[in-house]
């Protein structure tokens, strides 16, 4: 086991989990607004720069997160920290700043009062 997976805080030291929840009745929902694309971009910018694997960053797809008036939403954990984003210069931002340096984009953090 390498020193980098050994000090990682269980084993990723970050999870992004992307919401790619689609519903079918029709209700707002990540899908509808590019969350596959956003997280197809984040999971490339990560391997390509480096950050992937045991003791780095994973990027996961996910169900619902029930943020649903927020979104697109994506989750940065252990930090517990939501981001709710519009385009790809948002992903690279997320990706250069908090995944890759750990600084929370602050302009792109999803208000706490914005559920359902």
């Amino acid at each position: 086991m390498s020193d980098t997976t050994s000090n990682a805080p269980g084993y990723f030291a970050r999870h992004i989990f992307f919401c790619l929840n689609e519903r079918a009745n029709g209700e707002n929902c990540c899908a509808q607004h590019g969350a596959q694309a956003a997280f197809e971009r984040c999971k490339a910018l990560v391997k390509q720069a480096g950050l992937a694997g045991p003791g780095q960053v994973r990027v996961n797809k996910a169900g619902c997160l029930d943020r649903c008036a927020a979104g697109p939403v994506a989750v940065v954990y252990p930090e517990g920290v939501w981001y709710s984003y519009v385009d790809a210069a948002d992903i690279d931002e997320i990706v250069e700043s908090h995944l890759k340096n750990g600084r929370v984009v602050e302009r792109l953090r999803t208000p706490a009062e914005l559920g359902r």
